[in-house]
């Protein structure tokens, strides 16, 4: 579209006015987005002159075990003027009326012979608590109740009493606090501790065999570790807050697809670490954990009778000593070198953040496998949909896909959990932007919104890739929802682009195309009907007047009047069901829900973990 010459100069004072507009929103929100990926702008606690450092055992009946425990912690290397406390928690035994007297007189001898010997063991390194209970808290209360921070630099290590621990295990967690806990640039909110088990366990179903190498020493992980974890203060109060409210509202710690549930099931209320582990799951946490060849550890646990084991096992790894180290055992590599893994043991790539075309074709030529991708418009989108619709693409085995939406902070927590994004708000690439700018009436942002999902089609055509553009108000419904038979598809009012990549569309989709679809996008508004995508109804516009046959997408619409009671017949043979993007999110999650199609919780976190087979 061709401007009259006398209205020029005019459009030229306007590009050059909004230029400098866009540049300055660029340098000054550039930091601010990027600090968020960082550190969620939560910055590292400034070093006291010594952290407080306390270890806390649990033990119940098993004074042989204790016994162990208690000595390999006092061989450990301490260095000088840090101050370790030692706080143990006796656990007492389960009373009721059906307890024959003679076991009961037998239990209480095993008890004092315990607390015999706490009271006797030396501690040289700083105090000793010892905290005896006069009822049964079993596992889940022992661990939870151990602490309450006091402070921002106060650190728990909790240990169970079948465990034993290397020499060198307190220097390596004081390496990691250091490190990793007040070092800014290593440090991490999303870190809540360190675990000194060797990692075996993966606890998602059909989760990948753990099979490391010696590169890697140090890992993150979801999972918890409870052979001897270190727990940093402000997760650890967020948990206890989180569980806290949890509980009171009746909440039971399920988790589809992990072993936790199993545990719950057989255990309940005894164990803790399915509430934890639905805790990391909903906000994203990470655990340290090392990785030594040939077995080896700095903590291995015996596996004695007990709760979760009902014989002896024996240990599960070898202890390192320091004949087995090399000088630079506590040189930690940088937070940004290390991988990160979820409860599959899938590594997570972090923090792909898309703000230029070079990023763009970067991470589609790298990153993205096979042939295909779906770009999903986040915009005017509530954020419990989004995470909805990303809880599908997990079930359905939805892996190419690349999220596009203005700079927020729930778009880099996004991008921080592993989903890749493109920050329209930050995109550099607006060459032929000026086309657009003859129209007063509309903002950079709505036109960084079009610009932005017209050149990410662009490059996807380019590169090879089946292309699908759809809007943030829709659900797939199976697997081959993205298969269409159709070589160009378009569903104006379900907001769904399908566009097989091809010579002839490449040809057509360039820079002036994406700018056409800018300025037709505010034509077409003026005409627009209730349900239709403006962006959509200016590519069926544009792509028909260049002689592109379009099929039809068609999707089932939610209605503010409810579904039918017989889902099937309800949907149909449709692919995806969408919904207006001015319905109540209370309607949308209320009639997802009776068809199944709701799959987040109360956190706004997936009810299920998917691990898909490899």
């Amino acid at each position: 579209m061709k401007a009259p010459p006398f209205l020029l100069p005019f459009i030229f004072f306007i590009f050059i006015s909004f230029s400098f507009v866009f540049l300055f929103s660029i340098s000054s929100s550039n930091g601010n987005s990027r600090s968020y990926t960082q550190s969620s702008r939560i910055p590292a606690p400034n070093p006291p002159q010594n952290f407080t450092f306390i270890i806390k055992v649990l033990t119940y009946n098993r004074l042989s075990s204790l016994v162990r425990c208690l000595n390999s912690l006092s061989r450990a290397h301490y260095d000088h003027g840090d101050k370790v406390h030692l706080h143990v928690f006796i656990d007492n035994f389960r009373k009721d009326s059906e307890t024959r007297s003679a076991d009961t007189d037998e239990r209480l001898r095993i008890s004092r012979e315990i607390l015999d010997f706490v009271d006797g063991f030396s501690w040289g390194f700083g105090e000793k608590l010892v905290h005896y209970r006069t009822s049964n808290a079993a596992l889940q209360a022992q661990w939870i109740e151990s602490w309450w921070p006091s402070s921002d630099h106060e650190f728990a290590f909790v240990v169970e009493d079948d465990l034993e621990f290397s020499p060198l295990y307190y220097r390596f967690l004081k390496a990691i606090i250091l490190n990793y806990y007040y070092n800014s640039s290593n440090f991490s909110p999303f870190v809540y501790g360190a675990s000194l088990q060797r990692p075996t366990l993966v606890p998602g179903k059909h989760g990948n065999k753990i099979n490391l190498d010696g590169e890697d020493r140090i890992l993150l992980y979801q999972l918890v570790g409870t052979w001897g974890q270190l727990l940093f203060p402000r997760p650890w109060k967020e948990f206890r807050l989180w569980y806290d409210v949890n509980k009171a509202k009746g909440v039971k710690p399920f988790l589809d697809g992990m072993v936790t549930n199993v545990w719950y099931k057989k255990m309940g209320e005894k164990i803790w670490t399915p509430w934890f582990i639905k805790f990391i799951h909903s906000h994203g946490y990470f655990n340290f954990y090392t990785n030594f060849l040939n077995k080896r550890a700095l903590s291995t646990s015996h596996r004695d009778t007990g709760v979760n084991y009902r014989k002896t096992a024996g240990p599960d790894s070898s202890l390192i000593d320091e004949a087995s180290v090399d000088s630079n055992f506590l040189e930690l590599p940088p937070l940004s070198s290390l991988k990160w893994y979820d409860f599959c043991f899938k590594e997570i790539v972090r923090n792909r953040i898309i703000r230029s075309s070079k990023e763009l074709h970067s991470l589609l030529q790298s990153t993205l496998k096979n042939n295909h991708i779906v770009l999903v418009s986040i915009y005017r989108t509530q954020e419990e949909i989004i995470s909805n619709i990303l809880c599908h693409f997990q079930r359905l085995n939805v892996r190419n896909y690349l999220l596009i939406g203005p700079s927020s902070s729930f778009l880099f927590d996004l991008a921080r959990r592993g989903h890749p994004i493109i920050d329209a708000s930050q995109f550099s690439d607006f060459t032929q932007l000026s086309m657009a700018q003859n129209h007063l009436d509309t903002s950079i942002e709505q036109m960084k919104e079009n610009v932005v999902k017209a050149f990410a089609v662009k490059k996807s055509l380019e590169l090879g890739y089946t292309t699908w553009l759809v809007d943030g108000y829709l659900l797939p419904l199976n697997e081959d929802s993205f298969f269409e038979s159709y070589d160009f598809s378009v569903g104006r009012s379900s907001g769904l682009l399908f566009l097989q990549s091809s010579p002839s569309i490449s040809k057509i989709w360039t820079n002036d195309f994406i700018c056409n679809i800018a300025s037709e996008v505010l034509s077409v508004k003026k005409h627009l009907a209730s349900q239709d995508t403006p962006f959509l109804l200016a590519v069926d516009k544009l792509l028909s007047e260049q002689n592109i046959k379009l099929g039809t997408i068609d999707a089932k619409v939610l209605s503010p009047g409810g579904i039918a009671t017989n889902t099937t017949s309800f949907l149909g043979k449709s692919k995806f069901i969408s919904w207006s993007n001015k319905t109540e999110i209370d309607t949308i999650r209320e009639q997802l829900k009776r068809i199944g199609f709701w799959v987040v919780d109360s956190d706004s976190s997936c009810i299920a973990v998917v691990c898909q087979k490899q």
